[in-house]
């Protein structure tokens, strides 16, 4: 006794160390018991998963369980089936393809009908953008300038051209739709060897990229405009049966740069003036100052049905 009485403190202590270590190893006890209990269950699952996928009916084939008298599995799978094949059907009317042009149903197309629906389309297009008030660059070919006057086009470039053709028109009239104010150019990416005889204005640094869905072809469009036109032209683009992202958009007061033609003046800034309504007293009037905006956008081909 007269030693616990020395050593009080130390003696204390070992009981409490005691104490905690085997504290300690209950603790380890149950964690381990819960580990191996989950260890099992999680066992049993994929044990029963591989039963399902590997076992087999008298013909070889795999049968899987049909479910109880709660839970029918094979009407649930016919039902997200069809709900499945719904989507893919209303999918398909927001991603209508933009017809190439000239549209021969293949992607054989000879020289001559190229050129010939080239000529055709870039007047058809120029007559619709007076029609819209959409003033243009003089002369301006679409970004087909290199192609305007050819009469042979390098090997393999036909098909990629039609089509970008009628992507071409097809964003065109988009603009022309929302009545911008003039359009100062819509730029493509290279397809042919002949790309590179043409204004180097008419492209932009980008491709075409391919996913396991579909094919993205990009262009940027730079045109001038009003805040109004330019909602207008965003909401046309989300609208369209024909699927296009817009992946970026940069819009700066349109009096800091020239216009497109390098032989005319530049113009004066032009605002716009609407009149707000007001409840007695003064007029309010904003003064909208006239944009110069760039758009990215990519037009979206799924890729056919295998």
């Amino acid at each position: 006794m007269a030693w616990i009485k020395r050593n009080l403190f130390f003696v204390v202590g070992g009981i409490l160390a005691i104490g905690l270590l085997g504290a300690a190893g209950y603790y380890n006890y149950k964690g381990w018991s819960h580990n191996t209990a989950a260890f099992d269950k999680l066992d049993g699952i994929y044990n029963t998963l591989r039963d399902l996928t590997s076992s087999t009916d008298s013909t070889g084939k795999k049968k899987f369980s049909p479910g109880n008298d709660r839970v029918n599995n094979i009407e649930a799978a016919k039902n997200q089936e069809r709900q499945l094949r719904e989507w893919i059907r209303q999918a398909d009317d927001d991603f209508q393809p933009i017809a190439p042009i000239p549209n021969t149903g293949t992607n054989a197309v000879s020289s001559e009908a190229f050129a010939a629906a080239l000529r055709r389309t870039i007047d058809q297009i120029q007559h619709e953008a007076d029609a819209a008030s959409v003033t243009l660059p003089p002369q301006y070919n679409f970004s087909f300038k290199a192609q305007r006057d050819l009469v042979k086009f390098q090997p393999g470039s036909l098909g990629i051209l039609a089509e970008q053709l009628g992507e071409v028109k097809t964003i065109a009239e988009v603009l022309f739709a929302a009545r911008v104010n003039s359009l100062d150019g819509i730029q493509r990416v290279h397809v042919s060897d002949d790309d590179t005889t043409g204004p180097q204005a008419d492209y932009f640094d980008g491709h075409s990229v391919t996913n396991n869905l579909a094919v993205l072809t990009p262009y940027q469009i730079t045109f001038r405009s009003f805040s109004l036109e330019v909602g207008e032209v965003l909401a046309d683009f989300a609208a369209s049966s024909h699927e296009f992202i817009v992946k970026s958009v940069n819009v700066q007061p349109a009096g800091a740069f020239a216009v497109a033609s390098p032989d005319a003046a530049a113009p004066p800034p032009v605002s716009a003036s609407v009149v707000m309504p007001a409840k007695g007293g003064l007029q309010t009037v904003l003064n909208e100052q006239l944009l110069r905006v760039t758009l990215v956008v990519e037009v979206v081909k799924l890729l056919p049905k295998k």
